[in-house]
């Protein structure tokens, strides 16, 4: 008999970065409202808290805990405190994530490559090497890297960080296959343009928005509670085959531009 998928996370733990706000909360609500217990991390704890207290006042449990994925020291201390307080972990939603630059690729001084590099994949790497181990003890579990379409095709002014998200698209597919075998899935969720804090300076510009949103087919920037269902169709039992794959969010950019009649 074909019973429904599942999309409960009763009784499992998110660790969620870049929870303070944009898709990173959006995610973080989604997930503690399916039952999950999440923990939020992200820089600074003050907006952390005021992530907490919204689930907590909505029935879910938070734990809010300052790090910065660019600090080993700093990632230890969040795993170690995930695990006392809810005993291990069993989904990572790797989204904090930097961009000083914008402009011409060679533009860019060899420092942002290194900021933006060292937070946007190699920090994935170390969220990912400070958690399989609690997985791997509880059984398997879910690995989604939030990417962009920019790792896919090139965008205008956003060289350095989209040479970062391609970079997270193959380490997606190597951790899915090395880690198959331990029961984890890892995913990778690919936006477009999300209008968040992070990409202000895309749609506070009237010029800008303008050219942005003419290549969109829905001619609009998404909101970031949009990213939400296919990141619990991959934090959930539902998703159970899906491993390697790499998941376009971009009200069909990707796919073309519509022609005007």
């Amino acid at each position: 008999m074909i019973t429904p998928p599942d999309f409960s996370l009763k009784g499992k733990v998110a660790l969620i970065t870049g929870a303070s706000r944009g898709i990173g909360q959006a995610v973080a609500e989604a997930y503690a409202l399916s039952g999950a217990k999440v923990v939020l991390s992200s820089r600074k704890q003050p907006a952390l808290d005021m992530v907490a207290e919204q689930i907590k006042a909505a029935g879910g449990e938070a734990l809010p805990v300052a790090a910065h994925t660019g600090d080993q020291a700093s990632i230890d201390n969040l795993v170690a405190r995930t695990i006392e307080v809810f005993g291990g972990i069993d989904i990572l939603f790797n989204n904090a994530g930097i961009n000083p630059h914008f402009g011409p690729i060679l533009s860019a001084e060899e420092s942002h490559w290194q900021k933006i590099l060292d937070v946007n994949l190699v920090g994935y790497f170390r969220m990912v090497k400070a958690c399989v181990d609690s997985m791997r003890s509880r059984g398997g579990g879910k690995i989604i890297n939030l990417a962009s379409i920019v790792g896919m095709k090139p965008q205008t002014g956003m060289g350095v960080y989209g040479v970062s998200k391609a970079g997270v698209l193959m380490l997606t597919q190597v951790l899915a296959v090395e880690l198959a075998e331990d029961n984890i899935q890892v995913n990778a969720i690919a936006p477009g343009f999300i209008k968040t804090q992070f990409s202000r300076v895309l749609w506070e510009s009237p010029e800008i928005y303008a050219a942005i949103t003419k290549m969109i087919p829905q001619h609009r920037m998404a909101e970031a509670v949009e990213l939400a269902g296919i990141a619990l169709y991959l934090a959930s039992s539902a998703s159970s085959f899906t491993t390697g794959s790499v998941f376009v969010i971009d009200g069909g950019q990707m796919a073309g531009n519509r022609i005007e009649t």
